[in-house]
């Protein structure tokens, strides 16, 4: 999963929405969004979910697109939630609760280290 404060709305890649086909809405594609690198990429369609972040679930409409990453969180499910992202400790956080994004690894060859994802 990718917190992406860039995106404006929180994406869910299409083979995976294809997998909850009770609660997915396909749309016509008449909507595109553009992507980081200027690409061009169509709305397939949308549902209603639930993003569980540690214990706690949060309810939220999910756009369907054919993207790289499973699942973009977007600024708006970060705004609507009141999320706070902080670079400098690496984690985003509500007012009860903080979830790290990514830890320190060591790498065995230099002992320097590195950042890697971690999920939420």
């Amino acid at each position: 999963m990718l917190v992406d404060t860039g995106a404006n709305v929180t994406l869910l890649r299409t083979d995976l929405a294809q997998k909850l086909k009770e609660q997915l809405i396909y749309t016509v594609p008449n909507i595109s969004l553009k992507t980081a690198t200027g690409e061009k990429t169509e709305i397939r369609g949308k549902l209603d979910a639930s993003i569980e972040c540690g214990s706690r679930k949060f309810h939220h409409r999910i756009y369907v697109a054919d993207i790289t990453d499973p699942c973009i969180l977007g600024l708006d499910f970060l705004q609507k939630f009141n999320f706070t992202v902080d670079l400098e400790k690496n984690e985003i956080r509500t007012e009860e609760r903080k979830f790290i994004c990514f830890q320190p690894v060591y790498s065995i060859q230099s002992r320097a280290p590195y950042w890697r994802k971690r999920e939420l």
